[in-house]
């Protein structure tokens, strides 16, 4: 049986993590990006689709070309991370279904149905961001996820070559600078946006 994580964890992953705005010059590794991947490719999707497709960009080019699509500060922040990541969907997924869901027959469940593979897409994507962010946090990086963004300029200059994969939202990746955190934002007690029915 899993046991709770012990306060220090709990601190990395959620208490005390912040979004970072700015980062050192400690640079990130090609190995440290497969071993995000490596974590968060085993939180759940729905039947197990796994829609995101990341592009990490690291290469001078690659974050120009994507701070070109960002609006007010982002672009600076793109540029200014070691690393900026597109959290991308493929909204044809289910081609896939049969390798990643063998137990049943899922990829019928989404063909013919392009309404249900987007909003399966956005939502499975979306999570997948989300272990995204913690999995670097458990690994001792920051991020800077962001919406702030032409979708339809970043798909053109990132997804040309796989129209049906879409961008979600995208993120800087690096060891935050916390002289560029701003103070924390108000997080209300349980009662303010939670009940129990």
């Amino acid at each position: 049986m899993s046991q709770p994580l012990n306060d220090a964890a709990l601190d990395q992953l959620f208490r005390t993590a912040r979004t970072a705005n700015g980062y050192t010059d400690q640079p990130v590794t090609t190995a440290q990006l497969h071993a995000i991947w490596d974590l968060m490719k085993y939180g759940p999707t729905s039947a197990n689709m796994l829609p995101a497709r990341m592009i990490w960009c690291t290469s001078a080019e690659a974050k120009a070309r994507l701070a070109a699509c960002a609006s007010g500060t982002n672009a600076q922040k793109i540029i200014a991370a070691p690393v900026s990541v597109i959290i991308g969907m493929d909204l044809d997924f289910h081609e896939l279904l049969p390798e990643l869901f063998p137990h049943a027959d899922a990829k019928s469940w989404f063909a013919g149905n392009e309404p249900l593979r987007e909003i399966s897409a956005m939502r499975n994507s979306t999570l997948q961001g989300a272990y995204f962010i913690l999995a670097a946090r458990a690994l001792g990086l920051d991020s800077g996820p962001m919406s702030g963004f032409n979708n339809a300029a970043v798909d053109a200059a990132f997804f040309a070559e796989t129209p049906r994969v879409k961008s979600n939202f995208i993120s800087t990746l690096g060891y935050g600078d916390s002289a560029t955190i701003f103070p924390r934002s108000p997080r209300p007690d349980f009662a303010k946006f939670n009940s129990i029915a």
